[in-house]
């Protein structure tokens, strides 16, 4: 039998078979995957080759089929593994929110960073503009306007009123789809204004730290009725990345990237050496100051993710 895991909780495998089964299944044997040491070896997203066991109608996972993509971040208590969040992803969106809890853009963009590496498209959904205030507006609009002129999808929506819900929709359909971002931004609000019949526990803010609290416990794969999947996944605090030669990480930056041929030395960092096209650029207002700030924050330091532009 073939299918796709829709959830993983690290034993136990649900598997959707191509009929529309759910058959719970579980590993035979260790996996590694392609040399990759991770603290999960299925990942929700994964095609699997399963077979049941007898008198059960349990099955045993024998291959996990190549993947086309994945989402990979460094595991917070492991720090020398990863972790893979999803596989064979069409589209990935960053939740965010300007206040209630604040998404910090470090953290953005070192989800794009990734996204870019797997070649998987992102865009930037911020969500709960009901409660911005003047200033929260503005600050979103800015982003918007950065984002959306380097590259990216960007949507303002509010799960509570519905503003933007019918745009969003559209965009996901027939796609799978990864949700990702901090605790609290609204992400399974935003799924239940979705797809309602989805129903998906939400959780609220806390007074004392002003972040939200867990709601999703593992990765799952909920699927649209007007075609397509969204896989929710559980809040992320931190984005550490894994997999990255230094030199690698300026690629990752789109507005980086059309400079880099312009760079009179080939191993150019972009942080110290004449005849730098990016900090040429830079100089110039081309390139924005704060993306330019997390670029050098992921060279000196993987696991800050609390830098924001001023």
């Amino acid at each position: 039998m073939e299918g796709i895991v829709i959830k993983s909780t690290g034993s136990w495998s649900s598997v959707r078979t191509e009929d529309g089964r759910i058959v719970e299944c579980r590993l035979k044997g260790q996996f590694r995957i392609h040399g990759i040491r991770t603290t999960n070896p299925v990942a929700v997203g994964d095609h699997v080759q399963f077979d049941f066991e007898k008198d059960s109608g349990q099955g045993i996972i024998y291959d996990i089929l190549k993947r086309r993509n994945y989402i990979i971040r460094k595991s917070i208590n492991l720090s020398k593994s990863a972790h893979i969040i999803a596989s064979n992803i069409d589209r990935l969106y960053v939740i965010a929110s300007i206040e209630q809890p604040r998404t910090s853009t470090g953290f953005i963009d070192r989800v794009l960073v990734t996204a870019e590496a797997y070649h998987i498209p992102a865009t930037i959904v911020f969500n709960k503009i009901d409660l911005y205030r003047e200033s929260s507006v503005i600050r979103y609009t800015e982003l918007m306007t950065l984002y959306s002129s380097v590259g990216y999808g960007v949507f303002a929506v509010s799960a509570k009123t519905g503003l933007g819900i019918d745009r969003l929709k559209a965009d996901l359909k027939d796609h799978v789809s990864l949700f990702t971002g901090h605790s609290g931004v609204g992400k399974s609000a935003l799924m239940n204004a979705l797809e309602p019949n989805l129903n998906i526990r939400t959780g609220e803010i806390s007074d004392y730290h002003s972040k939200g609290m867990h709601t999703t416990t593992f990765a799952e794969m909920h699927q649209l009725t007007q075609g397509g999947y969204i896989v929710d996944t559980p809040g992320i605090k931190e984005f550490g990345l894994v997999h990255f030669e230094s030199q690698e990480i300026a690629e990752r930056f789109p507005e980086f990237r059309d400079l880099l041929p312009g760079c009179h030395y080939k191993n150019c960092t972009h942080i110290h050496e004449p005849g730098c096209a990016v900090k040429e650029a830079l100089a110039l207002g081309k390139i924005n100051q704060g993306r330019y700030s997390n670029y050098l924050g992921i060279l000196n330091d993987e696991n800050l993710d609390v830098i924001d532009y001023d």
